[in-house]
């Protein structure tokens, strides 16, 4: 079974926002819309999130368009850090409403209220209408290919969209253990840092390929 052919699928990259006693928030690849009249649409997000704690008992989510001139540390943060731990929010420009937090700055953003889910094993699949959105502009939205071929970004594990295939030979990688960033190079520079997640050096594992 060749899993490269899932790699074809297309996908956008968003932040999903949501709140009760503090903020909390997570990076996610799969948010597609189901119906028009009402405005539907649907998001997968890992039973391990905390986020996806937030949603089950408030209900309520918002989801942020990213574009692609989004600081790659933005991803780092929403992608590989717990909101059980930090608030991510507190790292980037963000505005609430209706209980809600998002980024001030991206391609868009959609109010959602939930209507049902769906368990899968790893995953919980959240339908919801859509109760408001705005702040559009005219910037070209952050593609999961663009994240994957242009950033160099991987899945995390609690990615609907992970896997641990890497079919490259005769490579040397460094690979960083944090969030799976890998970049192809003889030796890493002493002044050398993860551009996803920030990380130094030290936790940066080689790799042949």
């Amino acid at each position: 079974m060749d899993r490269n052919v899932l790699k074809n699928i297309s996908y956008g990259m968003f932040i999903v926002g949501a709140k009760d006693d503090k903020n909390g928030g997570c990076i996610v690849n799969t948010v597609f819309q189901i119906t028009s009249k009402p405005t539907t649409i649907a998001v997968s997000i890992n039973h391990d999130n905390y986020t996806n704690k937030i949603i089950k008992k408030t209900n309520k989510f918002s989801i942020s368009i990213l574009k692609e001139d989004t600081d790659a540390k933005i991803i780092g943060t929403f992608g590989y850090k717990s909101s059980k731990d930090i608030d991510k929010f507190k790292e980037v420009d963000f505005k609430v409403k209706d209980n809600l937090p998002y980024l001030s700055d991206s391609c868009g953003v959609l109010l959602c209220k939930v209507a049902s889910t769906c368990e899968t094993a790893t995953h919980t699949i959240f339908i919801a209408e859509v109760t408001d959105m705005f702040d559009f502009t005219k910037d070209t939205p952050m593609t999961y290919k663009y994240y994957q071929e242009v950033l160099k970004g991987k899945s995390p594990k609690n990615a609907p969209t992970y896997t641990d295939e890497n079919d490259d030979k005769n490579k040397t990688i460094w690979k960083c253990s944090i969030c799976g960033f890998e970049v192809e190079m003889d030796e890493l520079t002493e002044d050398f840092v993860c551009p996803i997640c920030g990380a130094s050096i030290k936790v940066f594992k080689r790799i042949e390929k």
